[in-house]
């Protein structure tokens, strides 16, 4: 009977950084950074302590060593992986599936003049032949992807496109089952919604926001005290 060697790094192990064109930098940032997307998006889904929540970083099955080149290897725009070892992934600047024991549960790329044609049929192959098992596309306008938005789930070893439906209000949504989350395309901009309440998962706007109509609150709650003291 042989036992599986658990993989072995030297301490100083460090995938390089991605290669990332300002085209590709502007409308990632323009979806997921700018808006706290990603960053609300991790305190939605909890567990930060086993669930990495990354962008613009590798994803290998092994070591950079024991790769002739990084050409060809994919750096999502958002990776989601439960149940594995954050630690490691800042560690490694990257996420090396032989070492975290699982490729990641879900990848998502944004559409820029640069990498349509590489997310749409390159990655969908790269990404299954990975084991991810969900794959998400978001184009703002439709021009570079074919599609708004676009989901992808692993049956076997290849990816079957997911239901999108059109809301009343033109939204485009499709529900991702690993993070239990609706991805909803609205007026060119990304969204993600909780399922149970259909309440937008907070942004940096909509927290800005709610804390504005509190104070409101708290000043008309104020005001109705000194008027009830004068009578």
């Amino acid at each position: 009977m042989t036992t599986a060697k658990t993989p072995k790094f030297p301490p100083d192990f460090v995938l390089p950084e991605p290669p990332k064109s300002q085209d590709e930098k502007m409308t990632a940032s323009q979806h997921l950074s700018l808006t706290g997307g990603a960053h609300y998006l991790a305190l939605h889904l909890g567990n930060p302590d086993t669930t990495v929540v990354g962008s613009d970083l590798y994803i290998t099955r092994v070591p950079t060593g024991e790769l002739a080149d990084m050409s060809g290897v994919p750096y999502p725009d958002l990776m989601v992986a439960f149940n594995v070892n954050p630690a490691a992934y800042l560690a490694r600047n990257g996420y090396v599936i032989s070492e975290q024991g699982k490729p990641p549960d879900f990848v998502l790329e944004v559409a820029s003049r640069s990498t349509g044609r590489r997310d749409t049929v390159d990655k969908r192959v790269i990404y299954a032949e990975l084991g991810v098992p969900e794959y998400w596309r978001f184009d703002e306008t439709g021009r570079y992807h074919g599609t708004r938005l676009a989901g992808d789930r692993l049956v076997g070893s290849r990816y079957e496109p997911m239901e999108i439906n059109e809301l009343a209000d033109g939204s485009l949504q499709g529900h991702s089952v690993i993070l239990n989350v609706d991805l909803r395309w609205t007026n060119g901009q990304l969204g993600w919604y909780d399922p149970a309440t259909g309440e937008h998962v907070p942004t940096m706007e909509s927290e800005r926001e709610a804390l504005a109509q509190a104070e409101t609150r708290v000043q008309e709650l104020e005001e109705q005290v000194r008027q009830l003291r004068r009578e």
